[in-house]
């Protein structure tokens, strides 16, 4: 959505976001104003509206605040009103017993993109992370294939701003996960961690002269992270296994993927594919 964002209501909802966190179950007063950097003032305001409204809860003895009741109705309405992220839980559910390895659900929230579901092997969820990947190369080119042209025109620019060559690389990326039905990630965690930490830097906090040191990092990073089928007998690095659920007009509505992260053949990629699109076609269906 184009236009200026609204600071006051982005307060509000940090406040949220930070007690959403299941480590933060229960935050004092005092770590709100830390950890989000807000004026003591602020913090009271919006603390006081959305206890006020049922939104947070504060206990009056520890002090502390948590997740209040009228986000448990929110919660409980999202089944009914958003049935096919339901669905797609209980697919990452079945996926991850049936392919022994994590399966997660991947949803796009404005620029970003989250992961709103992950499940373990041996049936455990475990809560999904609450951290914000950029939807920018290398990141995102399961929802990227399947985006508009001209949403993939924005995805290609912001990470390879006027470098012919790797637009060039990045759209065949594209149209070659397009043509095989899934993305292959082959990002090990470290150079994922890295990319993001570098894909997180804002030009305009950096010093003139890093400027150009940062934007060429971003570029190796995204270049390194590209996979190619040719050589389908070499083992390459896997972290994700991923594919679009569409709705019945073609547009993405949200990414189902399987974490191997380990070294795999075009063979074994394919091998562990096949239920992952079976229960693509299922939610599609």
């Amino acid at each position: 959505m184009r236009g200026a964002g609204s600071a006051p209501t982005e307060r509000v909802l940090d406040v949220i976001e930070l007690l959403s966190h299941p480590e933060n179950q229960q935050l004092r007063f005092s770590d709100v104003v830390r950890e989000l950097e807000l004026s003591q003032a602020t913090a009271h305001a919006i603390l006081k509206t959305l206890a006020d409204r049922g939104w947070i809860s504060r206990d009056p003895a520890a002090k502390t605040f948590s997740l209040g009741p009228a986000l448990s109705l929110i919660a409980g309405r999202l089944a009914t009103m958003r049935p096919v992220t339901h669905l797609a839980r209980d697919a990452a559910r079945r996926l991850a017993i049936a392919v022994d390895v994590p399966a997660s659900v991947i949803e796009r929230a404005g620029d970003d993109l989250v992961i709103t579901a992950f499940e373990q092997p041996k049936g455990g969820a475990i809560p999904a992370p609450h951290e914000r990947i950029p939807y920018t190369a290398p990141f995102g080119v399961a929802f990227a294939a399947w985006d508009t042209p001209v949403a993939q025109g924005a995805w290609i620019q912001r990470a390879a701003t006027d470098d012919a060559d790797l637009i060039r690389q990045l759209q065949d990326v594209l149209a070659q996960t397009r043509k095989r039905g899934y993305d292959i990630d082959s990002m090990t965690p470290a150079l994922a961690q890295a990319a993001h930490a570098i894909g997180s830097l804002s030009e305009h906090a950096l010093p003139v002269n890093m400027r150009s040191i940062i934007d060429q990092l971003r570029l190796e990073f995204t270049s390194a992270a590209l996979t190619s089928d040719d050589d389908p007998r070499a083992p390459r690095p896997v972290a994700t296994i991923s594919a679009p659920v569409l709705d019945k007009n073609g547009h993405i509505q949200l990414v189902l993927g399987i974490h191997p992260v380990r070294a795999m053949t075009m063979k074994e990629i394919r091998s562990a594919a096949e239920p992952l699109l079976r229960e693509i076609e299922l939610l599609t269906g």
